[in-house]
């Protein structure tokens, strides 16, 4: 057996050995700085790309265990405070997911319009420039159409990497102050816990020490969750799908803490983790899967249609925030997480995450996301229907 086909066969051809080879390359990727800019985690999304062109395939159970750790993981954190800061920014947050979706899908349109791209490619480029996941799922069932697939396996690169280098360039180009806007911020969304802790007094009943009891019991709940399906006019149905269920489960069993005496509190350790360990499997299995056949779609379809995904990130993620930070004049903090939550966009909150060294911003991102992921499927569903 030569050296090239043992390695075929036993190095490529096992699932686990390149899950976690994408991985440490990945992150070596990710640390290399250029004039101050990283990728961090998402750096594991461009070698997935390469491995996917050259036909590694990575089962989608590792993209959607991925996923749910991760939005779990953000769930549980950003839980007790998520409720206030709600009540406190909810009409901003509202209008904020509603803006920079039909900013998208204005976009999309004018795609359509002045360049006579197909209607289906198009879609699909919206929802991946969005890396809106449901919103593909509405665009093929709108369409019809598999081409929609390969608009967003177009488009879906840009859109993470985009939002991932936005959020770390916009403090630079205004010199922001990380740490006194971090004091402002936490301030601002601090929670009293002091009827929390008059709870923990009581003798509560623990599961288990790490807090893996909880953790398990909100991705069950989510699941459960994301499977509900809602009709929408023009018989569009939306879910809340594995992204939106586990997320909103795991808000609200971190806001609460307890079920009566049983502890449903992950130490905040073990979120991190989780949390890290989720997107790096969600981003290596979403890029081998978008990696099959790109530079052979982007030859085909023609390169401009990589650029017309490009402004479906920009225009959105821009007027998104010049709308929250002149209009709503949310702080910087919130204005960013914000912006992630209407992108739809899961590897930049762990971004920005890094970059504000605070996990309160979650909040911002948790409040938008679901507003952004109804107006996606909508979008999707009227474009399909209506062009």
């Amino acid at each position: 057996m030569g050296v090239v086909t043992w390695f075929q066969e036993s190095i490529f051809s096992n699932t686990l050995m390149m899950v976690f080879l994408i991985a440490v390359i990945g992150y070596l990727v990710g640390s290399i700085k250029i004039c101050g800019l990283e990728l961090g985690t998402a750096g594991i999304l461009l070698v997935a790309l390469v491995f996917g062109h050259f036909g590694v395939e990575i089962p989608s159970l590792v993209r959607e265990l991925g996923l749910i750790c991760f939005v779990t993981s953000v769930g549980f954190i950003a839980g007790p405070k998520f409720f206030r800061n709600f009540k406190l920014n909810a009409t901003s947050y509202i209008l904020l997911g509603i803006i920079v979706i039909a900013a998208g899908a204005l976009t999309c349109v004018a795609v359509i319009k002045m360049f006579g791209v197909p209607v289906d490619i198009s879609l699909g480029m919206m929802t991946g420039a969005l890396t809106s996941t449901p919103g593909l799922a509405a665009a093929l069932d709108a369409t019809g159409s598999d081409a929609a697939s390969v608009g967003y396996g177009i488009a879906y690169p840009f859109g993470v990497v985009g939002v991932v280098l936005f959020v770390q360039l916009v403090p630079k180009l205004l010199k922001t102050d990380m740490a006194a806007e971090r004091a402002k911020y936490e301030a601002a969304a601090n929670v009293s816990e002091e009827e929390y802790h008059k709870t923990k007094k009581e003798e509560l009943f623990y599961a288990d020490s790490m807090g893996f009891f909880p953790f398990s019991l909100a991705i069950a709940f989510g699941i459960i969750l994301a499977k509900i399906e809602i009709p929408l006019p023009g018989g569009a149905v939306f879910a809340l799908g594995t992204s939106g269920g586990p997320l909103i489960a795991g808000l609200i069993l971190g806001h609460f803490g307890h079920i009566g005496r049983l502890s449903v509190k992950v130490e905040k350790h073990v979120l991190e983790c989780l949390r890290e360990f989720g997107l790096a499997l969600f981003l290596l299995g979403a890029g081998s899967q978008a990696g099959a056949g790109f530079v052979e779609i982007l030859k085909e379809q023609g390169a401009l249609l990589f650029l017309y995904g490009a402004l479906m990130t920009l225009i959105p993620m821009l007027l998104g925030y010049v709308f929250a930070a002149k209009v709503l004049r949310l702080s910087i903090f919130n204005t960013l997480g914000s912006i992630c939550g209407g992108m739809t966009s899961t590897p930049a909150l762990g971004t920005l995450i890094r970059v504000t060294e605070t996990d309160d911003v979650a909040s911002a991102y948790a409040a938008t996301y679901p507003i952004a992921l109804v107006m996606v499927v909508l979008a999707s569903q009227f474009i399909g229907i209506f062009l």
